[in-house]
């Protein structure tokens, strides 16, 4: 990796062009949404001879490396070294990279694709924190037709966190793709260090930090552990999804002058931009393709966690299923479970939990069995459907629903350091589960191997005070309670959520939702469906695939048992990109919509173009 820093003055001179191209436009419609986009710590990086775009030189054989590539110096690792290893992790936690998976022979790509690399932070108006914006442009790129793939992390992942949707279909094409962490992310900051992470993902103090909370802003002098962004950059970072994604294509747009300047300017009336994601991504792509001008062509947004009317926000059902789902997977008539999680771990934590819920009024029945039937029936009364419920072991599993409560009602409620309402914070754990300081190489890995939710990457979630025999269950009731009760905190949970609620795309913009019937952390009946009904109620057009026996995560589908019961979401993702584009050159129709019957591959077998049905 060659690094080289951006001459201010060209920089400028670019940046310039492009805004004054944009503001000149003879169309009042095409004025950009952000009139000054604001970007810092610009930095170019080159990545040729066993260092690409799409795998950092890693290919499909390093991608499946479960040690993946390991640090010389484990204290003082490379800005190289740390993006290969955040790279090779995202895409770990995105794909199905298995053997008998399909990816890259019979969907998706892991192609070498040498090029250059554009970072920086960019603010929007009104923020704390920057968030991270960051543009890949291949040697390759199709300077005919002029392209830009844009998208949002998934999850709360750091700036590479869509690099296997985005990057694996667009970086191939010849397309430039820019990234955002839309605001969340991996760039965590050490309150008894004082360490953050600098725009080149190594560790810092002080500096060009992608994360740095002021100390005005923690609850005492005493607070200690890991400051994480979603949760404590003061912004609610949801609320501006939608911009981030405005903005990295911006950043697209000023990357492609600096790397093709005879070809400048890029702007919106000249070089192609459709926008893509999943999940959170998925939901930030949909709030982008809200915003005001003809910047954007076309948008896919796959399994989408969206906010509108009519639905349900996150924050309220994933609190309700930290709490009940324990006990319904109980219930013997939602068959036998997808493994693992191990059935006697959900089942010894599914028992203590239907005594708690039982003594609280929350759940009836005389027993633990009749309490797990009425927490079933609850769930379904609520929305949740059986196949929501069997893919949710997952989520109720690995813990999963609490440690989205814990993040998204700090975000929400702009709470910093040591002032949850619950009483949650983050640190290194020892082996007693209790808190105690992290050590050095511990935070040079957390850019690199977080997930931008705790617990993982070395940090855990802490609870006080806990309680045996369900040691979670107060502090599960008391995140409940903050959407469903009263007071000051409750207020400021609800009003976080206010902001986020998503409206309508721009008339005329192709829009593409593709979601899973099967998904267990963010149910269709609870987003896509309800956003589509919306969208539609408006006058807009927009299609829906809804693919039978998809749940929520390709990466679990490396294990047997899921591989065995259920399909990939990615291949549908990639053929609605290629369709959508296929309209934009003139060449095909926009996708139908479509309730797409598939056929799950059985157990051992490998996955075979058959088994993944696209719709006409």
């Amino acid at each position: 990796m060659t690094t080289h820093p951006m001459p201010s003055s060209l920089r400028c001179l670019a940046l310039g062009l492009a805004l004054a191209t944009a503001a000149c436009a003879t169309t009042a419609a095409r004025a950009p949404v952000q009139e000054k986009p604001m970007f810092a710590a610009e930095r170019m990086t080159e990545h040729r001879a066993g260092d690409d775009l799409l795998t950092a030189g890693l290919g499909l054989a390093g991608l499946r490396d479960m040690a993946g590539p390991a640090f010389a110096d484990p204290l003082n690792p490379s800005a190289a070294e740390t993006r290969r290893r955040a790279i090779w992790s995202n895409w770990r936690g995105i794909a199905d990279l298995a053997p008998g998976g399909g990816f890259g022979e019979v969907y998706g790509s892991t192609a070498s694709v040498p090029g250059r690399e554009y970072s920086a932070l960019a603010r929007v108006a009104g923020a704390r924190q920057p968030h991270r914006v960051l543009v890949q442009v291949p040697d390759g790129f199709d300077a005919d037709k002029r392209c830009v793939v844009v998208t949002a992390a998934s999850g709360s992942r750091g700036v590479y966190g869509s690099i296997a949707v985005a990057g694996a279909w667009g970086l191939p094409r010849g397309c430039a793709v820019a990234y955002t962490d839309k605001g969340a992310g991996t760039d965590y900051y050490d309150l008894d260090s004082g360490q953050g992470v600098a725009a080149d993902g190594r560790l810092a103090t002080g500096g060009d930090l992608a994360f740095e909370p002021g100390l005005a802003t923690f609850a005492g002098e005493g607070t200690r552990g890991v400051a994480v962004k979603h949760a404590h950059s003061g912004d609610n970072p949801e609320a501006d999804w939608g911009r981030h994604v405005e903005q990295a294509a911006r950043f697209a747009l000023h990357a492609l002058d600096q790397a093709f300047p005879a070809s400048a300017p890029f702007t919106p009336d000249n070089t192609r931009v459709i926008a893509v994601g999943i999940s959170n991504g998925g939901g930030a792509v949909l709030r982008a393709a809200e915003l005001e001008g003809n910047w954007l062509d076309a948008v896919v947004a796959g399994e989408p966690n969206v906010d509108v009317e009519g639905g349900r926000s996150l924050y309220d059902y994933a609190t309700e299923a930290a709490l009940l789902m324990p006990c319904a997977l109980l219930d013997p008539a939602l068959g036998p479970l997808p493994q693992p999680p191990l059935a006697a771990q959900v089942g010894a934590v599914g028992l203590a939990r239907c005594g708690a819920l039982k003594a609280a009024g929350l759940v009836d029945g005389a027993d633990a069995a009749a309490q797990a039937v009425d927490a079933h029936r609850r769930l379904n009364a609520s929305g949740f459907s059986d196949e929501a419920l069997r893919a949710g072991v997952l989520s109720s599993g690995f813990d999963l629903w609490r440690a989205v409560a814990v993040t998204y009602a700090s975000a929400y409620g702009r709470y910093a350091p040591g002032a949850h309402p619950c009483g949650f914070s983050f640190a290194a754990l020892d082996a007693n589960g209790a808190p105690r300081p992290s050590t050095h190489a511990e935070r040079a890995a957390w850019w690199s191997d977080g997930s931008g939710i705790p617990p993982g990457g070395g940090i855990g979630l802490v609870q006080a005070p806990v309680a045996a025999p369900d040691p979670g269950f107060d502090g599960l009731r008391c995140l409940r309670a903050l959407w469903t009760g009263e007071g000051d905190d409750a207020r400021r949970v609800h009003a976080g959520v206010d902001e986020i609620r998503a409206s309508a795309p721009r008339e005329g913009l192709p829009v593409v939702v593709v979601h899973g019937t099967d998904d267990g952390l963010i149910p269709p009946a609870f987003s896509s469906r309800p956003y589509v009904a919306m969208a539609r109620a408006a006058g807009r057009d927009v299609r829906y695939w809804q693919v039978g026996h998809v749940q929520h995560f390709d990466a679990f589908l490396g294990l047997p048992d899921y591989a065995a019961r259920y399909l990939p979401l990615l291949p549908y993702v990639y053929t609605a990109l290629d369709r959508v584009d296929a309209y934009l050159d003139g060449t095909g129709p926009l996708p139908s919509n479509a309730v797409i019957a598939t056929r799950p591959r059985g157990s051992g077998a490998a996955l075979e173009a058959g088994h993944l049905v696209m719709p006409e």
